[in-house]
């Protein structure tokens, strides 16, 4: 067997193999004997049909299964004996002929991962935000709390507001037809909330209790249901309730019910998660903007299938935080292609970073002991209030240690050159500034 390699990129390999006429023969023998065992031919009995009869009914079918015979061994040898770290499934671009007595070529392509050496990462330039706390931040997470106790009280007024909930019973109709999912009986909507198509909430403001009213939208083109998308419907819609909503007061009693020990106790509570927020925010926007200028020093290619497997990683990571809201993909009007479209820059910047880090791990020999894997697990078990046994057992698995070691490398190779680096600590305006200038420019 005779192997070629060629680079066709950075991160893509084509691969030539010839295999000698005598393993092909030997192939082609062995894959006829075994049809033979079963080949059914008119007139003859099963077993006893002669070769030439074989030959001459079964030869597409001894092609195929001897050609991807002979792909498979030869790939996976020469992958193996050349030491060609392939991350994707190999990609035939040239099959060859298949013929008795001769020898047997074909040519394939495969994604590998890229030899990085990482360079100009030490001493960056970067900005990091002071922390500021807002007081009014912290009044309108104690009001979001409060608003979820919140109750309902018919209104004093006739005419609906933004804010306000209705009780509505609704058809839609497109083309003077019906359609399917567009009605429905004592529907509540809270008015302004986003929550139908655009369009339809708008035209219930000032509706009065009791009134009835016709009003006309037009599905978005991205709507998940592709039978509506882009079209036009009329709505028949009736009011027959307004309500509003009534949010209690912060007391020492209300305070307990989300159990803190008084009001005061309640704010301080508050005000302490929001700002270990803020400190997360502030530091990985700083991660963010280091990553930035790693990529933009370190112009890397990155194979396909990465990126690929970071899409999917991202889109699972979204749909759950969305399920969790009790929304979907489909709802923001976002499918396969779309997301990918819409996320593909993110998902290989993010890719390039993880690589650039990585080659920076080795250069600057940064490694993860078996002391701070245990202390990462007992770190995970306290923070999700389970069983530290359990933690360890999830992280058994090669794949899953693998993975947590990658994670902790990582976070160390950051915390190094963030290190390393010179950090100038601005405001939060000054930051803003300069987001809107790079996006006018």
């Amino acid at each position: 067997m005779d192997v070629k390699i060629e680079d066709v990129s950075s991160v893509k390999k084509e691969i030539t193999i010839e295999i000698d006429a005598e393993r092909v023969d030997e192939e082609i023998a062995k894959t006829y004997k075994k049809i033979a065992k079963n080949a059914k031919v008119k007139g003859f009995r099963p077993g006893k049909v002669p070769q030439k009869v074989i030959e001459q009914y079964y030869a597409d079918q001894m092609e195929h299964e001897v050609v991807n015979t002979l792909i498979r061994e030869a790939l996976y040898k020469a992958l193996l004996d050349q030491e060609i770290p392939a991350i994707s499934e190999p990609e035939i671009i040239d099959a060859g002929t298949l013929e008795k007595g001769s020898q047997f070529s074909f040519t394939a392509q495969v994604e590998v991962k890229p030899e990085v050496e990482a360079k100009d990462y030490t001493g960056l330039e970067l900005k990091k935000e002071i922390l500021q706390i807002d007081d009014d931040v912290v009044d309108k997470k104690v009001l979001e709390l409060l608003d979820s106790r919140n109750t309902q009280e018919i209104a004093q007024r006739d005419d609906a507001q933004n804010g306000d909930f209705l009780t509505i019973d609704f058809e839609g109709f497109i083309d003077g037809e019906a359609f399917e999912g567009g009605a429905a009986q004592d529907h509540v909507l809270e008015l302004g909330s986003g929550s139908f198509i655009p369009g339809f909430e708008e035209q219930l403001v000032g509706m009065k209790r009791g009134e009835e009213k016709e009003i006309t939208v037009t599905f978005p083109q991205e709507y998940g249901n592709k039978d509506l998308a882009g079209k036009e419907a009329m709505f028949k819609v009736a009011l027959k309730e307004i309500k509003v909503k009534v949010v209690p007061e912060l007391d020492d009693e209300m305070a307990k019910e989300f159990g803190c020990e008084d009001a005061e106790d309640m704010r301080n509570k508050i005000a302490e998660s929001n700002e270990k927020q803020e400190v997360q925010r502030i530091e990985d926007e700083l991660k963010e903007r280091l990553m930035t200028a790693l990529v933009e020093n370190n112009p890397i290619e990155v194979p396909d299938v990465m990126v690929e497997r970071q899409l999917e990683f991202m889109k699972r990571n979204i749909a759950n935080r969305l399920k969790q809201q009790g929304m979907s993909l489909e709802m923001m009007g976002m499918n396969d292609q779309s997301f990918a479209a819409m996320y593909r820059d993110t998902a290989t910047k993010q890719v390039q970073g993880s690589l650039i880090l990585e080659a920076i791990g080795k250069q600057e020999n940064i490694s993860v002991d078996e002391s701070e894997i245990d202390s990462r697990m007992e770190e995970i078990a306290e923070m999700a209030n389970a069983p530290l046994e359990e933690v360890k057992k999830y992280y058994a698995s090669d794949e899953a240690r693998n993975n947590l070691m990658a994670q902790i490398e990582e976070e160390k190779v950051i915390t190094y050159l963030l290190g390393q680096a010179n950090v100038q600590e601005v405001s939060k305006e000054e930051l803003q500034e300069e987001a809107a200038a790079t996006v006018e420019e």
